[in-house]
């Protein structure tokens, strides 16, 4: 077992928004950075860049779409560990203190453009991840039928599946305040806002080191803290919808 018991993982963080979000958590968290990526060589890499650079990250592989894979990567974090602190999920859910879940705020435009009917649904108080999954593979299915905007979405993939990463933190911070308030395990998503990523291109107006300031300040709030809880967060305010 690690002689630091505390550890923060961040998924798809060979690049980027979760590169950066690492290097900010190697500098700024009081205890072990995983970061983990799909691919082991291009992982390994982006460990032995921010070594370069004084920091002491650990790698661990992990590749979100193989169960296998997450199980390792569990099994892995409760042998040196005991659990884990803090998740930032970059890659695309494992509990214990903080989560952060990567989404945009176009995630509201989506939502905004969706009928009442969807509105109603992705709002509700009672829906659970089984119907956040259903609602999710009924836009694929009527997007590739080419009847989309008659059911009522966007015509959005990307901000349909980022509703549905910001929807899923309300629902898993609401069942947490159910089942297990005492642990104070706060879940959020955020909007790193438009950076320098391959998806966003060199044009955009922040560099990946400013993306990150919102994820790391959700992953560090005070372990006293009750709040943001099952929100989504842009430049560390809550974004209401």
């Amino acid at each position: 077992m690690s002689s630091c018991s505390r550890v923060a993982v961040v998924t798809g963080a060979n690049r980027g928004i979760g590169l950066a979000i690492a290097r900010e958590l190697c500098r700024q968290f009081s205890g072990d950075v995983v970061l983990t990526a799909r691919d082991v060589a291009r992982g390994q890499a982006a460990v032995q860049q921010l070594q370069a650079e004084g920091l002491s990250p650990r790698f661990h592989q992990l590749d979100i779409d193989d169960l296998q894979s997450i199980r390792t990567l569990r099994d892995f974090l409760r042998k040196e560990y005991g659990g884990l602190n803090v998740l930032v999920n970059n890659a695309a859910v494992a509990f214990k203190r903080r989560v952060v879940n990567i989404s945009s705020l176009q995630c509201l435009r989506a939502f905004e453009n969706c009928s009442e009917d969807l509105q109603e649904k992705f709002r509700s108080e009672t829906l659970t991840e089984g119907d956040l999954v259903d609602l999710m593979k009924k836009f694929v299915e009527d997007t590739k039928n080419e009847v989309h905007e008659r059911e009522g979405w966007p015509n959005s993939p990307y901000g349909v599946s980022k509703l549905g990463v910001t929807v899923l933190s309300r629902i898993l911070a609401r069942r947490l305040d159910e089942k297990r308030k005492a642990d104070r395990i706060l879940v959020n998503a955020c909007c790193p806002g438009p950076v320098q990523t391959d998806m966003d291109g060199k044009y955009s107006v922040r560099t990946v080191e400013e993306g990150a300031d919102t994820p790391v300040y959700l992953a560090l709030l005070p372990p006293d803290a009750t709040e943001p809880q099952g929100q989504l967060v842009h430049d560390k305010v809550v974004q209401n919808w």
